[in-house]
């Protein structure tokens, strides 16, 4: 988390290529878990600036996240059976001191 806005409707910004690199959809409903509290909520995603390492926890959800802790986003899709059988799912890693990818 490179930090949080109480004061916003709400969502997660997120760099623009962090997005793109996910494959997730600016408005996709996703899935936080904060590892340093173990807190989990959803939320939606807002598309922030490319190459800032922004990732920003907006409105009410500001108060489950501190500006440094670790964060999975998780991305669900709905697929045929078929479609699971070769879907391959999308990880990244950000680097840990600019939240950039390397």
């Amino acid at each position: 988390m490179t930090e949080s806005d109480l004061n916003y409707m709400g969502s997660i910004t997120i760099d623009e290529e962090l997005i793109e690199a996910a494959g997730i959809v600016v408005g996709e409903r996703v899935y936080i878990v904060n590892v340093n509290n173990g807190e989990r909520f959803d939320t939606y995603v807002i598309k922030g600036k490319r190459k800032s390492g922004e990732v920003c926890l907006n409105g009410p959800a500001a108060r489950k996240v501190q500006k440094g802790d670790i964060i999975i986003i998780i991305s669900y899709a709905q697929m045929t059976p078929e479609e699971a059988q070769n879907f391959q799912p999308k990880i990244i890693f950000p680097n840990e001191e600019t939240n950039l990818l390397t």
